[in-house]
């Protein structure tokens, strides 16, 4: 088992910007990569971003592209999410979610909340 707790969530004003945290535990020696993902009211949960644990290759949806960055620190098992120039359409519940080699997204956290005011 992997648990994920996120935090760094607020209220912020557009252009602004925001740093989550995505803490690991349990079983992360397995773990392959780590995403984060969000969900705005009304809307399904979509793909953010995500990178290897091992090697540190980083995907991102085209909608935070130049404007996210993801980045990891393997000794503090922790992975980041840098968010720059907030706009409001990226308010939404933030998720962090882990995999393991050949399976899809197992481990969720708890999620927090980014809003973001125009």
């Amino acid at each position: 088992q992997v648990q994920l707790v996120e935090s760094g969530g607020g209220l912020v004003q557009a252009g602004g910007p925001l740093r989550l945290s995505c803490a690991a535990s349990g079983r992360t020696f397995g773990v392959y990569a780590l995403g984060w993902f969000r969900q705005a009211p009304g809307k399904e949960r979509e793909f953010v971003a995500t990178i290897r644990w091992s090697g540190g290759d980083t995907n991102y949806a085209d909608s935070v592209k130049g404007r996210f960055t993801i980045s990891r620190d393997n000794a503090k098992n922790t992975v980041y999410m840098q968010m720059n120039s907030l706009k409001p359409e990226d308010t939404a519940v933030y998720y962090c979610a882990a995999r393991l080699p050949g399976r899809g997204y197992d481990f969720w956290g708890q999620g927090t909340q980014v809003t973001v005011s125009s």
